[in-house]
């Protein structure tokens, strides 16, 4: 069975309840309904003929127009992603300006971080007074 509260605890700075390494656990109650979560890892692309590229390569090219406001918060701690915010930030027009963070946090950035997380968000989208 796929453990999913036990890999969102592993990439997390703090130790996660049990409560809620269950609450990640309950969409996936036997194998049936694990097909997608497994299937995940290998939809990244990792090689130049992967049938994804083509999608990357358009969405890639997308966002380099995206002049919406964009942020980018990461976990410093992530090995995964944690330094994947510069690139999104120098390509996207968007980015620009906006008040892109490195957080106190590892890959499961809501469970080491949330309130900081949810705070930064909140206080980007609302405008001044």
């Amino acid at each position: 069975m796929l453990p999913a509260g036990r890999i969102v605890d592993t990439g997390t700075v703090h130790k996660v309840p049990a409560e809620v390494r269950a609450g990640y656990d309950a969409p996936f109650p036997d194998k049936r309904y694990q097909a997608g979560a497994r299937a995940f890892p290998q939809l990244v692309p990792t090689s130049a003929g992967d049938p994804a590229i083509a999608a990357n390569r358009a969405a890639w090219d997308a966002l380099g127009r995206w002049e919406k406001p964009f942020l980018a918060i990461f976990g410093k701690r992530d090995p995964i992603l944690g330094r994947a915010d510069r690139p999104l930030i120098n390509h996207i027009p968007g980015a620009a300006g906006q008040p892109h963070a490195r957080i106190n946090a590892n890959h499961f950035i809501q469970e080491d971080s949330g309130p900081e997380l949810a705070e930064r968000i909140i206080s980007w989208r609302q405008p001044a007074r």
